[in-house]
């Protein structure tokens, strides 16, 4: 099964750079992340990480009107075309260079990508049969500088381009009598944003200075005509040249602007209307913009964080707010304009505002800088990291969100974990503190200190979360703490270099130290703390484990070798060189494993450290299983596997040379240990490694926080066709004639026999909920095992929940003796099972409450409507009682009145 496990999702990172978008139902949020595109459902409150990825980093995404294509521009201009309904790349092309901005016509028949001054229009792809997706049309020719933005008007019949010489330019996508093209000038810095009102020509730009242009045009878009191919009159043509000059080859056609006074025969007249934004500063330049026509909202961000809401073209101001302290990239909005995305590239923020009613509707943010651990919940539902910025943060597996960060930590975190009850998490820092956080309360109860000021680079905590160690990487010693009061056990010494990895036995109170000593020693916690076994290393110790039934331990040495560990005897019983297969790209950097982890069956061993690739050996043969490349984006430094000899020059490889903002005179191949220029500016590539990886508790994925991000790799994403004892009688026609036959127990070994999922589910659902029992019963061992995983994966997306509750409590029940003798091999089984169950006792719970919540607000509202209609009705009677008083005083009156009359 370790051959079938597939990308799955990507956590950790929600933005980097590049244009947001929305979906055509606007109830989901498109988001380039590195070289790899996420999906943000914010109805849900889902992620996805689409299994599709570029060379380089992504920096403009365009989205078909339909919604069913994405064309996806990375730095170098590499495209892909993708289906996001099959999630598959359809097309590749290349356009050389680096591309600014990407869309498609309202219609859906066109689309136009701007790299530096032209505006290449191509036929969009499945509109026309054509063998190339990407066909070229025209090219169109006039900014002198990059071009920046683009947009359409409503009818397809021209667009917009604006630029950074300070000139939008407007463009015919026929050849209309009446607009060729048109330059518009009147900014004092780059644009950075035009818009054309709806139904019309008229068009807002919107310049990085602040400035807002309102351009009016007296052309409706009802009057531009075609242009017909006639002879032209005598002394036309030389004009026409002076306009516009159309080749045609390679290129498709090309038109080519000139700036200028526009002809009369074009027939449009501007009026130019000016707005000023409020700034603050040099410093708070405007970077980027967004208009919703049928609303006529304009949203723009600055550089300061600061959004502002304006209502054109009279330009008055609705809503103001400052979202973030960083500059905000990118800004969209949803079909219904009630949503707004803002990206922030400086911190990986990515921010969904309803600004109606001034509420977040999404908010998520990655480690600021590279993450450091990982840690799965003994169910399997979290994931808790911890990264160099100081924050721990935890995501949920199922959503794929960040729910709840920490802040406690001053400095980078170099360790943390879960204890066995699930409910607390241990972070170790660089700043001299081992902290626990309440997953209750989400607070900090917690604070584990040293007498001395250390930096603790290791952290364990035992199995019944009573002991947490912790390791420091300055003065090489071991701390130990109580986690009920908090107070210092004991200090372990003896090691003469620093404490790289600690390590419980999963059995028993031993704890396991790795060491940059080139040994690791095992402390009995039960004897007074002392070292019980000492194991020499070959190399520098790097990480340690134990295997689940900790009967082996696995070391990680600087060397490449993973070494293999009898606890009990001290011997090595195996190792395996890996070494040759951490190897890539162009550096001569030793590389080796500075992680490990086994398997939930503890037949074989995840390992990852300073490469690309994650490895998975069997531990019994001592063979490489199965080497994942965890990315292919060149954007990493060290990812170039073969030197290109167009990049060869006297000085060597370009490739090899660190990328910087130069010296200002073009060299950018400098001596060795001289950096000038902007001294704050990178000049260096992030090289890709993977700081930590775990197993998951369920055994059906794993996960590893890498240089882009938390990657998860699983099997319940991938399709997988895998029959048992397969034969010709096997078919789904002989399964349907045995549930006919009510021959349940034979129609679940036939659909387990072929292996379909949709079968089995169809075979299971089909037998009545009175026959489990029994058909549990009367089940061939070698199904029950496959039966219960199977149940278990339908029990976390069923909605069946007491059907498959009743299946999975027959067989534990039927066969609980059984399956107890091969608990090594069901665990994994039994844990997911579990990990399906809590998140289903979960959900139920928060719904009982809410539900008991509102029973007791209704009962309370009809006693208080109770009382209060008693008391109305005590009222009325007390009036109705005056009123008859009254009434038999009136009348009483005046019988005494007829009486005296009389």
């Amino acid at each position: 099964m370790m051959f079938l496990l597939q990308f799955s999702n990507l956590f950790g990172a929600v933005y980097r750079q590049g244009n947001l978008s929305f979906s055509k139902d606007g109830n989901a949020v498109i988001s380039p992340v590195g070289n790899r595109i996420s999906v943000f459902d914010l109805k849900n409150n889902t992620s996805e990480t689409l299994p599709v990825s570029t060379t380089k980093n992504i920096t403009c995404v365009g989205l078909s009107p339909d919604g069913n294509l994405a064309i996806v521009v990375d730095e170098d201009g590499a495209a892909l075309l993708v289906s996001l309904i099959t999630r598959a790349v359809l097309h590749h092309f290349h356009f050389h260079k680096p591309v600014n901005s990407i869309r498609f016509s309202p219609d859906g028949r066109k689309f136009v990508v701007t790299k530096e001054n032209v505006a290449l229009m191509y036929y969009a792809p499945g509109k026309q049969r054509e063998f190339n997706a990407f066909v070229l049309d025209k090219s169109y020719y006039g900014p002198y500088d990059e071009t920046t933005c683009i947009d359409w008007t409503d009818d397809s019949k021209c667009f917009a381009v604006g630029s950074k010489d300070m000139s939008t330019w407007v463009f015919g996508a026929e050849r209309w009598v009446n607009l060729i093209y048109y330059s518009l000038g009147g900014h004092k810095d780059v644009i950075v944003g035009c818009f054309f009102e709806k139904d019309s020509l008229d068009l807002y730009t919107v310049s990085q200075d602040g400035t807002l242009c309102v351009w009016e045009s007296d052309t409706e878009l009802d009057e531009l005509t075609l242009k017909r191919n006639k002879a032209k009159p005598p002394g036309e043509g030389e004009e026409d040249e002076v306009e516009e000059e159309r080749t045609e080859g390679q290129e498709g056609e090309v038109i080519r602007g000139k700036a200028g006074t526009p002809k009369e025969k074009e027939k449009t007249k501007n009026v130019r209307f000016k707005h000023f934004f409020n700034k603050e500063g040099d410093f708070n330049n405007l970077t980027a913009a967004a208009f919703h026509k049928p609303t006529h909202i304009l949203v723009t961000g600055f550089a300061s964080g600061i959004f502002h809401l304006h209502e054109l073209p009279e330009f008055n101001l609705i809503h103001s707010l400052s979202i973030s302290d960083q500059r905000i990239a990118s800004v969209a909005l949803n079909c219904s304009g009630d949503w707004i995305a803002f990206g922030c590239s400086g911190m990986g923020q990515l921010l969904v505002w309803e600004w109606q009613s001034e509420s977040y509707v999404f908010k998520q943010q990655g480690h600021f800088n590279n993450m450091a651990s990982l840690a799965y919940s003994p169910d399997g539902q979290y994931i808790v990291t911890g990264g160099d910025d100081g924050k721990v943060k935890v995501w949920n597996t199922n959503s794929g969100l960040c729910f709840v960060t920490f802040t406690e930590h001053t400095s980078s975190i170099t360790n943390v974990t879960f204890t066995s009850s699930g409910f607390v998490i241990v972070t170790a820092s660089l700043d001299g503190t081992v902290r626990a956080f309440d997953l209750h309360r989400y607070r900090n109860f917690r604070t584990f200190t040293s007498p001395r000021p250390a930096q603790f680079s290791s952290l364990a905590v035992d199995v019944s979360g009573e002991l947490v160690s912790a390791g420091a990487q300055d003065s090489f010693e071991i701390f130990l703490w109580s986690m009920q009061t908090g107070r210092l056990l004991e200090v372990l010494g003896g090691h003469e270099g620093p404490v790289s990895c600690l390590c419980f036995s999963p059995v028993q109170s031993i704890l396991a130290s790795a060491s940059w000593d080139r040994t690791v020693r095992l402390w009995d916690m039960m004897d007074s703390w002392q070292v019980k076994e000492t194991l020499h290393l070959t190399s520098d110790g790097l990480s340690v484990t134990y295997r689940p039934d900790g009967q082996e331990l696995a070391v990680a040495t600087l060397n490449g070798e993973i070494s293999f560990w009898d606890p009990h005897t001290a011997s090595q019983t195996a190792s395996v060189a890996g070494r040759h297969d951490l190897q890539t790209g162009l550096g001569e950097k030793l590389r080796s494993f500075t992680s490990l982890c086994y398997s939930a069956d503890g037949e074989s061993i995840l390992a990852g450290g300073q490469s690309k690739f994650v490895c998975i050996y069997n531990v019994k043969e001592q063979m490489l299983m199965k080497k994942f490349e965890i990315s292919c984006n060149l954007s990493f430094d060290a990812m170039e596997e073969f030197l290109d000899r167009r990049k060869m020059t006297e000085f060597g490889s370009l490739a090899l040379v660190d990328e910087g903002a130069g010296d200002g005179e073009g060299v950018n191949i400098s001596l060795p240990g001289v950096r000038r220029g902007d001294m704050s500016s990178r000049h260096f590539k992030p090289e890709i490694r993977v700081s930590s990886l775990r197993f998951s508790p369920t055994g059906r994925s794993w996960a590893a926080t890498t240089t882009e991000g938390l990657l998860v790799y699983s099997l319940d994403g991938s399709m997988v066709f895998d029959p048992y004892d397969l034969d010709l009688d096997v078919t789904p026609a002989s399964i349907r004639k045995q549930l006919r036959l009510q021959e349940w127990t034979s129609a679940i070994i036939l659909a387990f026999r072929l292996n379909e999922k949709a079968l089995k589910q169809e075979v299971l659902e089909t037998v009545p909920h009175e026959q489990i029992p029994v058909v549990c019963g009367s089940l061939p061992d070698i199904y029950v095992e496959k039966l219960l995983g199977f149940v278990s994966a339908c029990l976390e997306k069923s909605g069946h929940l007491q059907f498959y509750m009743t299946w999975a409590q027959s067989l534990l029940m039927l066969h609980g003796q059984k399956l107890k003798n091969r608990s090594g091999a069901i665990l994994p089984t039994l844990q997911a099972l579990q990990k399906s169950i809590q998140r289903h006792f979960d959900n139920l719970s928060k719904l009982c409450d809410f539900n008991m919540y509102n029973i007791k607000y209704a009962v309370a509202l009809s006693k208080q409507r109770g009382v209060k209609r008693a008391a109305e009705e005590e009222e009325r009677e007390d009036d109705e009682d005056e009123e008859e008083e009254a009434s038999e005083e009136l009348s009483e009156a005046s019988w005494e009145d007829a009486e005296m009359i009389l």
